[in-house]
């Protein structure tokens, strides 16, 4: 049985990389949250007087547990030479986890691509909200669909234009994916809409007389006709909010109404969210203030105009990228940039002085390259990335919605259901009546080799055995009994109590 703790070895020219066991342990951002995550939340609920909500705080347990071997795992063998591997659990959650967001963005992407979007030209629209609206959002999740379907009928109708089809003609079609957050872990509100053939892609799809859909681009927008469908959804998306309440008008003004402040979340999560999208202080001795900033870089004068992107009072919409019908793995990388994860280990990191340093991917035009925060501080950002529990962050919109008629004519057949068609095709005629071939998930281990071209399914000791799953391990006993024999620590890292905060 091999000792994950081994350090990789380097595979020779020629040979396939072999997966070694990512260590959440030693970096920085697990150190953090392993010894300030109770501090926070005591502090938190102290501050407020209410609860934080339930799936914040299971959010940092799960993530304190999240490739831990000694919280269990799978034991993979290889059939031929007997090699044994050890594969820790992961937490599969939504909010700040490194690793479970990246296999998420790989997955999604690998989806989207395979199984979803047509071999149609993509074109990419990005909504981006003023401060108030997304943090309206934030605190209220469910009128995020109303926003998509005034978004979607704006586009939809604007490519019926340009394709010179009526509004029973022509069938678009879209995915939205929403991102929460920016490179300063803010929360940040975004709408990202890949339009692809007929679903707001970049046109849309006619069916003929016999049923057989056709697809038919639409032309390029230009600036002026992206800064009109700027103020048109600007001016439905106010209608719809102020028909349901949450804005008012009142003498030519146009303001939120007062939230609703009963409730726990109101008093814990909401304060939570609007600092992280305003880049504030939510509790503790700074509350209120912004977070400090460090300038690596120099000042970057004001960009000019780009194209295709309108900006009108707070509101921006941009659509200058778009993919190529057949530029499958331009989108799939398109894909994998919009559902990255929130954060990355290595952006991560403590000054001398103890606090928190945030790498930003790209400086800001002031010439700012990181945040700075006490660890206290970096804790309200984590919670604040937490996503509610079934709150949808991938919509499918037109000819992808699940449900619509043309979605099987359209959508492509990925690897998993083409070996799947094939199979029912070997069995009788009577039974493949009903088989129904599905796209099943992507295994991890084929999206290691899709994405990095690591070798997780054959041996890395003798090369040419597969390697199978021949247990679950999650019995305490037997978790320290094998680690222990391999030399590995059985016991998984301790966690910190809360302490007193430090009045700066």
């Amino acid at each position: 049985m091999q000792a994950v703790g081994q350090p990789s070895r380097r595979a020779p020219d020629g040979a396939p990389l072999h997966y070694e066991r990512h260590r959440p342990e030693q970096t920085t951002l697990y150190r953090l949250v392993q010894q300030h995550a109770a501090s926070f939340i005591a502090h938190t609920e102290a501050d407020t007087g209410a609860e934080l909500p339930r799936f914040i705080k299971d959010e940092f347990d799960a993530f304190l547990e999240c490739g831990i071997l000694a919280h269990g795992f799978l034991r993979l063998r290889c059939g031929d030479c007997g090699h044994d591997k050890l594969l820790a659990f992961s937490c599969k959650r939504r909010g700040f986890c490194p690793s479970c967001g990246a296999r998420r963005m790989s997955q999604t992407a690998a989806h989207l691509v395979d199984h979803v979007i047509p071999h149609v030209p993509v074109r990419q629209w990005v909504l981006s909200l003023p401060i108030p609206l997304r943090v309206l959002l934030a605190a209220q999740p469910e009128l995020v669909t109303s926003v998509l379907q005034v978004v979607q009928r704006v586009v939809a109708r604007h490519l019926l234009r340009q394709t010179g089809l009526a509004t029973d003609e022509g069938h678009g079609g879209a995915v939205t994916l929403i991102q929460r957050f920016g490179s300063a872990a803010n929360l940040n509100i975004h709408l990202h809409c890949l339009h692809l053939h007929c679903l707001v892609l970049d046109g849309v799809y006619r069916c003929d007389a016999d049923g057989v859909p056709s697809f038919i681009e639409a032309s390029e927008p230009s600036d002026d006709e992206l800064h009109a469908l700027l103020q048109t959804v600007i001016a439905r998306l106010m209608k719809m909010l102020t028909r349901r309440g949450v804005l008012v008008e009142d003498m030519g003004q146009t303001y939120l109404a007062e939230p609703h402040a009963d409730g726990e979340q109101a008093r814990t999560l909401r304060p939570l969210q609007a600092a992280a999208i305003t880049y504030r202080i939510a509790f503790g001795p700074r509350a209120g203030q912004k977070v400090l900033t460090l300038r690596g870089a120099m000042p970057r004068e004001d960009r000019v105009r780009q194209p295709l992107c309108a900006d009108i009072d707070g509101f921006s919409l941009h659509a200058a990228v778009r993919v190529d019908a057949h530029a499958r793995k331009r989108l799939e990388q398109l894909c994998r940039y919009i559902t990255r994860p929130a954060l990355s280990d290595e952006r991560v990191q403590l000054n001398a002085a103890g606090q928190v340093e945030l790498k930003l991917k790209t400086p800001w035009r002031d010439g700012t390259t990181h945040l700075v925060m006490s660890p206290l501080e970096f804790m309200q950002r984590l919670a604040a990335l937490v996503p509610r529990p079934r709150l949808h962050l991938i919509r499918f919109h037109g000819v992808l919605a699940p449900n619509a008629k043309l979605r099987s004519l359209v959508v492509p057949q990925g690897p998993e259901v083409q070996e799947q068609t094939a199979e029912v095709a070997a069995v009788s005629e009577c039974e493949s009546e009903t088989v129904q071939a599905r796209p099943h998930r992507i295994s991890w281990a084929r999206l290691l080799k899709r994405v990095f071209d690591i070798d997780m399914q054959h041996c890395p000791n003798c090369r040419s055995g597969e390697l199978k799953i021949i247990a679950a391990i999650l019995e305490r006993p037997v978790i320290e009994k094998i680690l222990s024999h391999l030399g590995l620590d059985p016991q998984p890292p301790p966690r910190d109590r809360a302490r007193e905060v430090r009045q700066d």
